[in-house]
């Protein structure tokens, strides 16, 4: 019963996480659309920086932004930040009931680090937070205010994480922290700058004052930070569900190229939406697609390391030590009442009917077994797929 309520909290945090996840990246996406799409031209109100005239679901939009402020506080103003705010809390919570919870199945590699449950998820709330600390102290420094140094010395950042993230965790657990410590800044983005520049603006617009527009633009720049990281941060978070993108002994390679990738996939749609010569930002499209091509290439599947005959009885015993604990008909893991998707690997007619899965999983991903508590070496693995290839 423990098993079945905790997978009932995991799905329904999940699917929470999903829409208010939604809410957020639409609201970042629409933004940074209409201000790229804003005519700063033409007959405008006094103190409109520029306007916009917008058609959807049946109805016509007319859309103005101030280039600091309105002259005085509207009577309703709309606050985007819930989404972003739930979408943190939600995702730490998965973070919780997955890894943080079943820590030495999903989050801990004897092979790795030899690390306590405790220790595991200290390292692990501990790095989210200097992360932060680390790429605010970034953005406030005289390099905060040169866009392009900045902007590598976060992706240098998120590169030192994923190596350090390699050194300490499961190779899983490596890849969704990346996802989690990018998530973390983006949240945090929201929380702790713009959010209160905001409010700083509201209430000098209380006071009678004028706001100050150096608030907007900071907010406005850690906006568009929150902007270039949303496509790959939403590849790290799914990376679970795909092992074979941590399954690269260099795993951070594939981080960055999933940044290349992601942020210059944003970069193209952002000045198309402004408008821009394809002249000027087309060549973001084939570079884009150039790192992809370059991931897929070094996540293939690699042969394993030739080894001699394996009989039968050698192949049911490597199942019966690293898999059959979890994938039998009668599991006797702590985190499984039924076999995982309905596999049960008991017998060599199992066995041959899962070998793809098995390849996959556990020789050329090395996914399997969880957290690899049974400590399958690569001369169990290697076994494993001379006896797979030997069906064939």
């Amino acid at each position: 019963m423990d098993v079945f309520l905790g997978e009932w909290v995991n799905l329904l945090l999940r699917w929470f996480h999903m829409i208010v996840g939604i809410g957020w990246i639409g609201t970042s996406f629409y933004f940074m659309a209409l201000d790229y799409s804003l005519a700063t031209k033409g007959r405008k109100r006094e103190g409109v920086y520029g306007t916009a005239w917008e058609v959807h679901g049946g109805g016509f939009y007319h859309v103005e932004k101030f280039t600091v402020a309105p002259p005085q506080m509207p009577s309703h103003l709309q606050w985007f930040k819930w989404d972003a705010y739930l979408t943190f809390m939600t995702g730490f919570g998965l973070l919780i009931v997955q890894y943080y919870l079943h820590a030495q199945s999903y989050l801990i590699d004897p092979a790795v680090l030899p690390l306590t449950t405790l220790q595991a998820v200290g390292i692990s709330i501990a790095s989210l937070l200097v992360g932060w600390a680390i790429y605010d102290g970034l953005c406030r420094s005289p390099i905060g205010r040169h866009t392009v140094l900045l902007g590598a010395c976060v992706f240098a950042l998120i590169l030192i994480a994923s190596v350090l993230f390699t050194k300490v965790f499961s190779a899983r657990g490596a890849f969704l922290h990346v996802g989690a410590f990018v998530g973390t800044i983006m949240a945090f983005n929201v929380f702790m700058i713009i959010i209160p520049a905001q409010r700083k603006m509201v209430a000098q617009l209380l006071k009678g004052e004028v706001p100050d527009g150096r608030y907007g633009a900071i907010g406005k720049q850690r906006s568009t930070h929150n902007n270039y990281l949303t496509l790959p941060v939403l590849v790290m978070m799914v990376s679970p569900h795909y092992p074979f993108l941590s399954a690269h002994p260099q795993s951070w390679l594939v981080v960055a190229l999933i940044i290349v990738a992601g942020a210059l996939i944003r970069h193209y749609i952002n000045r198309v939406d402004a408008a821009d010569d394809w002249n000027v930002f087309g060549w973001a499209a084939p570079v884009a697609a150039f790192a992809l091509i370059c991931a897929i290439y070094i996540t293939a599947p690699r042969a394993p390391a030739a080894t001699g005959e394996v009989a039968d009885a050698d192949m049911l015993a490597l199942t019966a030590k690293h898999c059959t604990m979890c994938h039998a008909k009668k599991p006797t893991h702590e985190s499984f009442t039924e076999p995982p998707k309905n596999v049960m690997l008991e017998s060599i007619d199992q066995i041959k009917k899962y070998a793809p899965l098995i390849l996959t999983q556990a020789v050329q991903n090395k996914a399997m077994p969880l957290g690899n508590q049974t400590a399958m070496s690569d001369d169990d693995r290697a076994k494993m797929g001379a006896w797979i290839a030997a069906l064939k």
